[in-house]
């Protein structure tokens, strides 16, 4: 399958979508923040990032522009619950910045297979 690098500031959230995606059978590398995603990117070139958008130490917007800049064909699903604004604001920047795909937090398991697979044979 799959090599996908997931980036999250929330530890229950990387291990849930870590499983999740490993059970699909893809290979997961974790980062909890851009700042680390992005050195793990350069390290490891995956196939397809997962990016949380509010974290500390470069947040997924920043972290979305720099793959983007380096990394124009790679693959972004970008994932936000929001904070204190709501998730719609921040996720239509990611778009507008490049990420392919957009969700907002709560997902399911099903809806994030669905996407990657949508992404993976696009």
């Amino acid at each position: 399958m799959a090599h996908i690098l997931l980036i999250d500031d929330e530890p229950t959230v990387r291990r849930y979508f870590a499983r999740v995606l490993e059970m699909a059978g893809h290979r997961v590398d974790l980062a909890e923040n851009g700042k680390e995603g992005l050195r793990l990117f350069d390290a490891n070139q995956p196939d397809l990032v997962i990016t949380d958008i509010l974290m500390p130490e470069s947040d997924g917007i920043e972290t979305i522009n720099n793959l983007r800049r380096d990394h124009p064909d790679v693959k972004i699903i970008a994932i936000s619950g929001g904070g204190a604004a709501p998730p719609g604001g921040y996720l239509r920047a990611a778009a507008m910045l490049g990420a392919n795909i957009v969700m907002e937090k709560p997902i399911r398991a099903a809806q994030l297979r669905e996407a990657i697979d949508q992404l993976l044979s696009s």
